[in-house]
């Protein structure tokens, strides 16, 4: 009896302990890794490695074919005392202020658009049909209600004006044919936005005796917070990354007066082979944008909390 006993006792032990449940907040986290992680490899691939690359290619001297070369910071010093660089970035700033126009005008249209009338729908498409046009293609219409010989603009002031020849109105005209498109984006946004706003709080406010701007400024602008986020945010990046219409329009001229830094770096690269270069104006760009919007989601978490 007792070596029965004891060969049990010893089968027992030889046994593998049986394994605990992994509690249920590590399975949600290892859940979370895991359906994550395709899109953590596909960041790093396509955003964090350009990143990192461009920074180290604006540290050496290449044409695209050749061997790198280390410069360590010329390019950078070179790029800061260009005059080039100064004049992009000015009209960058110039883009910057003017662009901003458009999140109110776009809020001024949503709220507009805003309505339960009939054919509203198709209205609404009408203003937002700017949008889904291809910047090439507002271009060239923009370039030819510019013409001074037979377009649009000539027939409506009375003679022609070189708006795209003139190197003091050359900027202005293009910043104003890039509006016609930001601006419906905005306006959906805020249309979005307008259609999340809850009733109650509206009518609360009305019967409070809040009407006309009072209405938008303390009740309805505080609920769209979020879509003027947005629509800021992406106005200024889109400010600072124009290209497609100075491309099309002016291609930088005249006499590299409508050059921004995105035309300015694509310029240095395509035309002259400079890459390490024109990596460094990469670099300048992204540390502008970078900081800017650090700043927006900075305010913005200090105005939620």
């Amino acid at each position: 009896m007792s070596i029965s006993v004891t060969q049990r006792s010893l089968r027992r032990a030889s046994r593998p302990a049986a394994k605990r449940p992994m509690p249920l907040g590590q399975r949600r986290t290892r859940a979370a890794l895991l359906f994550l992680l395709p899109g953590l490899a596909l960041f790093s691939v396509f955003v964090i490695y350009p990143i990192v690359s461009s920074i180290w290619l604006s540290f050496h001297h290449w044409d695209g074919m050749t061997a790198k070369t280390f410069a360590g910071l010329a390019n950078y010093r070179e790029l800061f005392a260009s005059d080039t660089f100064y004049v992009a970035l000015k009209n960058n700033l110039i883009w910057l202020v003017l662009f901003l126009l458009a999140p109110p005008a776009g809020l001024a249209l949503a709220l507009y658009l805003n309505q339960n009338v009939f054919g509203i729908r198709l209205v609404k498409s009408l203003f937002f049909a700017p949008f889904v046009l291809p910047g090439v293609v507002v271009g060239l219409v923009f370039s030819w209600f510019y013409d001074p010989t037979f377009g649009l603009l000539k027939l409506i002031v009375g003679h022609g004006i070189p708006v795209l020849g003139d190197p003091h109105y050359v900027t202005y005209g293009i910043i104003f044919a890039a509006l016609w498109p930001q601006i419906p984006f905005c306006m959906i946004l805020y249309l979005t936005g307008l259609t999340g706003i809850n009733p109650e709080i509206i009518e609360a406010a009305r019967m409070e005796g809040a009407r006309g701007t009072k209405l938008l400024w303390h009740v309805i602008l505080p609920q769209l917070r979020p879509a003027t986020f947005m629509a800021v945010v992406l106005t200024v990046i889109g400010a600072l990354r124009s290209f497609d219409l100075i491309s099309v329009m002016s291609g930088g001229g005249p006499f590299d007066s409508s050059t921004v830094l995105a035309y300015f770096m694509y310029d240095q690269a395509i035309k002259y082979y400079r890459e390490g270069y024109s990596a460094a104006i990469a670099v300048v760009l992204f540390a502008i944008m970078l900081v800017y919007i650090a700043w927006q989601l900075r305010r913005l978490v200090r105005s939620e909390s």
